[in-house]
């Protein structure tokens, strides 16, 4: 490139997983629901109210389906998720890969996989997740950390 600098960027890959499991004292059908219809994600997947906007949510909860979820924190930061479903079983499980933005740069690429097993009248839920941090991304334990801030609030909304 004549005339401009070109800017080097570090190119690195750090690997995580983690498993998270909860019980809720619903049956697995819904505790399903609350991941699989947009009315019932929409609960409780998202940001802090008066903390985070929504500036677009869409949702095809199908394999091959994709859903996508972009918004903006009080920091002014564009957080933007986008997954697509690769495996379903309905009341069972979910399998979906994921990209995170921020600010329109890539951070992170997932694998995550939902099971639910039925626990009496509750249900077992199991969540693996195993993620690729790019290019210098530190994630230091806070995809874990906000995994389960969003868990406690599914917890919230199958109580409500």
């Amino acid at each position: 490139m004549r005339g401009k600098e070109m800017k080097t960027i570090a190119r690195s890959v750090q690997h995580a997983t983690f498993v998270i499991e909860r019980v809720f004292g619903a049956p697995s059908a819904q505790v399903f629901a609350a991941w699989a219809t947009a009315e019932g994600k929409a609960r409780w997947f998202g940001g802090t109210a008066g903390k985070w906007k929504a500036l677009e949510r869409t949702f095809d909860f199908r394999v091959g389906g994709r859903e996508r979820l972009k918004g903006v924190w009080d920091s002014d930061a564009v957080y933007d998720f986008e997954a697509r479903y690769q495996d379903i079983v309905p009341d069972e499980r979910s399998v979906y890969t994921y990209d995170m933005h921020i600010a329109d740069k890539r951070i992170s690429v997932s694998l995550s996989t939902v099971e639910l097993a039925p626990a009496g009248k509750a249900t077992q839920l199991t969540y693996t997740e195993q993620a690729v941090f790019l290019d210098g991304y530190d994630d230091a334990g806070s995809r874990e950390q906000g995994t389960r801030a969003l868990l406690d609030k599914l917890g919230a909304a199958l109580r409500s």
